[in-house]
């Protein structure tokens, strides 16, 4: 806190030294993004955005998905209320949306935001549903007479022109081009304004893409990839603070008239912070949930990301008598699980997506293709070029001199035979080159069948062994 406080007055003096006219005014933009409801450190936050209050005009802002990823949050009696409980009292301006607002359906997206006391604005996405308002492509904010632009867009990169996620989250609605919908605002807006803003969870790359075709924007705020960073490209500034709520970006804005003079930003760590003692009541009443806390198995040893997935396929595939388990690298929302006592809370905040277990015959070779499309992926580069699926069973991926895949090994399986596969939904519905036969969604979800598990064993004893790998030609 004694640094952000440091920083704020530093530059706010600064600036009254360098005073060029009795109408120098001072704004602040304070942002998140990626917050993926990590409620733990908003006492944290709330004590520096008070700060800052404190010395200058504030505008508080967010980038984008905000819930799915704690269970407290995400498995409240009103699904994500939590944290929109929290941005109101805290107060938000004005937040876009992220892939992950989607999550839950529209309709349910429709009450958070009917729920939020914040301006939701969003320039790529035209509802043609009732369950889904037609959202503001942007808003202006007015502080001590300095007319602030905001406009947000989001991702339609990872999806078939949607947002990644479930496709049938996303019917009725259509996103255009996020890049070609920031410029027109932009151009629409800039006239109006002292200051111009863009929200963006399009990804850092993307956002680079965006400014070089402009120059409009004096600030981008970012998401999605959940990079920090704090640089310039091509005369605008872009942030982005990471993910789950580690760090708040701040930039400190000096105006004569309405004239930008000069522009000072930074991305701070929350984790040296004082809580905010009426925030912390808060959180503390969320996270007080018994049955959430309640434990459910135990480990033999710490758990990592592709040891999650590799158990996670292999218990879908051993509950539905499946020969083969397979599972998305991206479903596998934990880092690790610790050694020792697992709680309810770790696995749904481990599968938070409500996923279900489709089961399917394949073969040797339509593994293959999905596997090879998949790594491949020129849509969703994202999750390109990586083991993204992890399997029950050992393959290796073969890839020529340009890091594309050109074929895939099974050292265990028979050429033509027809196997029966586990997989989860989100694979069975949405990957391209998904061959089949006999598919079919079980109405097993995979945190049941997890459950099941540790509670069959008195402790897991994880086996810790890649059983994928990548090899160049």
């Amino acid at each position: 806190m004694e640094r952000f406080r440091q920083i704020i007055l530093f530059w706010i003096i600064g600036l009254v030294a360098a005073a060029c006219t009795p109408q120098e005014r001072t704004l602040v933009v304070l942002s998140t993004n990626d917050i993926h409801a990590k409620i733990q450190r908003f006492p944290q936050l709330a004590t520096a955005v008070k700060a800052c209050r404190d010395t200058a005009q504030v505008v508080l802002v967010d980038a984008g998905d905000r819930w799915t990823g704690n269970a407290y949050v995400d498995m409240a009696p009103i699904s994500g209320l939590p944290i929109i409980t929290l941005m109101n009292r805290l107060g938000y301006d004005v937040a876009t949306l992220g892939n992950h607002e989607f999550d839950r359906g529209q309709a349910h997206l429709s009450r958070m935001i009917d729920s939020a006391a914040f301006a939701v604005v969003c320039a790529n996405v035209v509802s043609d549903t009732c369950a889904f308002p037609q959202l503001p492509p942007y808003t202006i904010i007015e502080r001590n007479g300095i007319r602030v632009g905001v406009v947000g867009v989001v991702t339609n990169y990872e999806g078939h022109g949607h947002p990644a996620g479930n496709a049938e989250n996303y019917r009725g609605l259509t996103f255009p081009d996020p890049q070609e919908a920031a410029i027109a605002c932009a151009a629409e807006l800039r006239p109006q304004v002292d200051f111009l803003i863009l929200l963006s969870h399009l990804g850092d790359k993307r956002d680079r893409e965006l400014l070089a075709r402009t120059n409009d924007y004096d600030l981008l705020i970012g998401g999605h990839t959940h990079a920090v960073l704090d640089t310039l490209f091509n005369h605008t500034t872009m942030t982005q603070t990471g993910k789950d709520l580690r760090n708040v970006g701040i930039a400190t804005v000096r105006f004569c008239g309405d004239q930008v003079v000069s522009m000072k930003t930074d991305v701070i760590s929350l984790a040296d912070y004082v809580a905010d003692p009426d925030f912390e009541r808060e959180v503390t009443l969320y996270y007080a949930d018994e049955s959430l806390n309640r434990p459910v198995g135990y480990f033999a040893r710490t758990a990592k990301k592709k040891d999650l997935a590799q158990w996670m396929a292999s218990s879908i595939a051993r509950d539905t008598k499946a020969e083969i388990g397979l599972y998305h690298i991206g479903g596998v929302r934990l880092d690790s699980i610790p050694a020792g006592g697992v709680g309810t809370a770790a696995i749904y905040n481990l599968e938070p997506f409500e996923s279900q277990v489709a089961v399917a015959r394949m073969t040797p070779a339509d593994l293959r293709r999905m596997i090879i499309a998949k790594y491949n992926d020129p849509i969703n580069t994202k999750e390109a070029r990586r083991v993204d699926i992890i399997a029950s069973i050992p393959y290796t991926i073969i890839t020529d001199t340009a890091d594309n895949a050109v074929d895939v090994r099974f050292p265990t399986l028979r050429e033509n035979r027809n196997y029966r596969v586990a997989l989860s939904d989100y694979i069975f519905k949405n990957y391209r080159e998904m061959h089949y036969t006999e598919g079919k969604i079980s109405n097993r979800r995979v945190t049941d069948i997890l459950f099941d598990t540790l509670h069959s064993t008195s402790t897991l004893q994880l086996d810790n062994t890649p059983l994928q790998n990548v090899v160049a030609l």
